[in-house]
């Protein structure tokens, strides 16, 4: 059989032996690599998975590969990260040499860059440079704060580019591109020309040039020099440059003023946090990669789309967290619980005041005989509406929530359907008794 085939019994096998969520988390996206006379090399989904399956399914997978192969194999682990990593080695040929690498990393692509209103005009820009580099927006500027989707835009532009023309791209971080300029000055050779003479093929004899993060480049005047002239013969030879940065160019007071102007001749876009619906869906997207969509309730994607509200990084590390510490806790079904408890220390402060407005929501639920859902639903009937303001009268008068934070953890409600109801309720109030009596009993539950 081919390593498909052993693996696709092998994981038949397994998956009889183990609860369904086991499984799913630890063995249903792993792949069998490589099979020689000692190893069988598993490609693995994150760190996490190398550590607990060594650690606790090593007998079980020994065993279940041994009924499939007839032969005992040691194992090892290896994440796609690890296998990029290898593969940017640089080859050396006959010259001493060093080949090119281009730096990109293929998982990064247009069709896995999940797009919302805070982002689709990036996404938009950066397909329109990929199918036409150096025609125009050039250069195009990325900015916005760290784990909103840069790097994963600037790879998904180089990727396209090189899948669709066989044009030269070049992906660097600054720290890179500082580094690879220090070298020159760190050969020991009596004359430096051949050193400088590879820098310059490197970063001048390409067709798109991208820099990650940009601003770290305030911090090497020197290197600033360098990157003005190679920016030049780029720019003067209609070569596409491609910047990325967590400030704008105006903000980037540090780098030089001619270069700060020369970042403003093309095009500059902003990445904004992702919004509630965006955070779903990004939410759900890895959810479907992993295929335990079932397993995780709609609760449990609300709680970590309101606590990780500006950083995709954080947002799926957060249902990562989850996943493993249900598994950790002998496959405990995903509840909203268990989600409180495994991100207690992974959110912070934000959970403290989650932990309030679940608590008003659960008490109006309670005092109307209605229940949470159809608090956070769109249902506009009177017996479900009217509570529905109380509640968010009360998280905005007494626990003074921001509007967006209230509406969004109401269900993925507008602020401006938030301003309405604490109106609302504020009129209600004034010529009616019984209702301040009623706020007044659930405010005095809130611990």
């Amino acid at each position: 059989m081919d390593l498909e085939s052993i693996w696709s019994v092998f994981l038949s096998k397994i998956e009889i032996k183990l609860k369904p969520v086991l499984y799913q988390t630890w063995f249903q996206e792993t792949k069998l690599i490589d099979l020689n006379n000692e190893y069988a090399v598993i490609l693995v989904p994150l760190d996490v998975h190398k550590k607990h399956l060594m650690e606790n399914y090593s007998e079980i997978i020994k065993e279940t590969f041994m009924e499939v192969t007839g032969s005992i194999f040691k194992f090892k682990y290896v994440t796609q990260e690890e296998i990029n990593e290898d593969k940017k080695k640089p080859e050396i040929n006959e010259n001493n040499e060093a080949t090119f690498e281009s730096g990109l990393d293929s998982k990064y692509t247009f069709d896995n860059f999940i797009s919302g209103e805070s982002n689709k005009f990036a996404k938009a820009i950066g397909l329109a440079v990929a199918e036409k580099p150096g025609a125009m927006y050039n250069p195009l500027f990325i900015y916005g704060n760290s784990g909103l989707g840069k790097t994963h835009l600037m790879h998904a532009i180089g990727n396209y580019i090189v899948s669709t023309s066989n044009k030269k791209v070049l992906y660097v971080t600054s720290e890179k591109f500082v580094d690879d300029f220090l070298n020159i000055y760190r050969k020991n050779e009596t004359s430096n020309f051949k050193a400088v003479d590879n820098f310059k093929r490197k970063y001048r004899d390409i067709d798109v040039l991208m820099i990650d993060d940009i601003q770290y480049l305030e911090i090497a005047s020197k290197t600033q020099q360098e990157f003005f002239n190679t920016f030049n013969e780029l720019h003067t030879q209609n070569k596409q440059i491609i910047i990325s940065s967590d400030r704008s160019p105006d903000d980037l007071k540090k780098l030089e003023e001619r270069l700060r102007t020369r970042f403003n001749w093309g095009l500059t876009i902003d990445i904004l946090p992702p919004d509630f619906e965006l955070r779903m869906a990004i939410l759900d997207k890895k959810i479907e990669a992993q295929g335990i969509g079932n397993f995780v309730p709609e609760e449990v994607k609300e709680y970590i789309s309101n606590n990780c509200t500006t950083d995709i990084r954080k947002l799926e590390g957060a249902l990562t967290r989850v996943f493993a510490y249900a598994t950790i806790m002998n496959g405990s079904e995903i509840t909203l619980e268990l989600a409180v408890e495994a991100l207690k220390d992974y959110i912070g402060k934000n959970i403290i005041s989650r932990n309030k407005i679940d608590q008003v929501i659960q008490l109006v639920a309670n005092n109307y005989n209605i229940t949470v859902e159809d608090i956070k639903s769109k249902k506009r009937l009177s017996k479900i509406s009217v509570p529905r303001q109380i509640g968010m009268y009360i998280c905005r008068v007494h626990l003074k929530e921001s509007l967006p934070k209230i509406g969004s953890e109401f269900g993925g409600k507008d602020h401006t359907t938030v301003m309405h109801s604490v109106a609302k309720i504020k009129r209600e109030l004034k010529k009616d008794k019984n209702l301040e009596v009623e706020i007044s009993k659930i405010i005095n539950q809130i611990k």
